[in-house]
């Protein structure tokens, strides 16, 4: 059983369910999601509901979506860059080229697999066997501080935080052109590429409110390195908005030039700080993790030529 949570914001009040989880969901077809809302897969609050039912704000939704064949996801001594831990949480550095959860192709090489290993069963079981303890993820090629939950309540309180958009998020990433300002603000909605479902884009339909501020810390010629805050939290959100204005992610074949410099293994971008209040001490934490080396010495190239 693989299981998915999401908490309805703003921007989701009062759109279907089927609606708001196609929207949500990239692997399922709408058909495929009213299926499962018809046969009791999901919930909303923790009791069923049918597919016409409009979400109000904070309602909770659960998805379990049966597995054809079952998957065992192990525990395997991967190392990990473990930055702070308690009985609540852990907080890890989760380096480039690592997935953070198994799918296809990734079942034994990825941060849960680690995290089964040094964590054992201690580990929130609110997203099912799959992603224990995952509360929120960056893409494979991005690397940064993640912050894992090893107790349904610290699962939930991180969660809200995420809806509530008072999680600090703070990036680095190198961007194509220059920019003529020194800082600045997106504010434009980011929902599902109607091209491709895989892919994010700026768009009014099925749409939600993003944010993103950026700051210029350094011009490299025709490249420019920033310090990126995240307002709101959207997948691909980063790699969607500057692409969007003209400034795509050194490294993003998904949004931006095919071509590859510098045989990168992935978009620049890294996850440099994230603070949250503590689920249980109700105390403001902040974690930093430096650029790592290979986004440092992206920097020293540019820097030369």
């Amino acid at each position: 059983m693989n299981t998915y949570t999401f908490i309805a914001e703003e921007d989701d009040r009062d759109l279907r369910l089927d609606v708001f989880l196609n929207n949500e969901i990239e692997d399922l077809s709408r058909s495929m999601l009213q299926k499962l809302i018809s046969e009791g897969n999901v919930t909303v609050n923790e009791k069923t509901v049918n597919k016409n039912y409009k979400l109000k704000m904070k309602d909770f939704v659960s998805v379990n979506i049966p597995k054809a064949k079952a998957l065992e996801v192990l525990p395997l001594n991967i190392p990990l860059d473990i930055l702070f831990e308690d009985d609540e949480i852990i907080v890890v550095n989760k380096p480039q080229n690592m997935v953070v959860h198994p799918a296809a192709g990734h079942l034994d090489d990825t941060l849960v697999n680690a995290l089964l290993f040094h964590c054992g069963n201690n580990l929130s079981g609110i997203n099912g066997v799959m992603r224990p303890g995952i509360v929120h993820r960056i893409d494979k090629d991005t690397s940064g501080v993640l912050v894992v939950a090893k107790t349904d309540n610290a699962h939930k309180s991180l969660t809200l935080q995420l809806a509530e958009h008072s999680m600090t998020r703070i990036y680095n990433a190198v961007v194509y052109n220059n920019f003529k300002e020194d800082f600045g603000v997106i504010d434009k909605p980011i929902g599902r590429n109607s091209a491709d479902r895989k892919k994010m884009a700026v768009t009014e339909k099925n749409s939600k409110h993003a944010v993103t501020h950026y700051r210029v810390l350094k011009r490299m010629g025709g490249f420019n390195l920033l310090e990126l805050r995240l307002e709101t939290g959207r997948t691909h959100q980063i790699r969607v908005h500057m692409a969007y204005v003209g400034h795509p992610l050194l490294g993003d074949i998904v949004y931006g030039p095919k071509k590859q410099l510098f045989n990168l293994q992935g978009q620049m971008l890294h996850a440099r700080i994230l603070g949250f209040v503590h689920p249980t001490k109700n105390k403001y934490m902040e974690f930093e993790s430096p650029l790592p080396e290979y986004f440092k010495k992206i920097i020293e190239k540019l820097e030369k030529h």
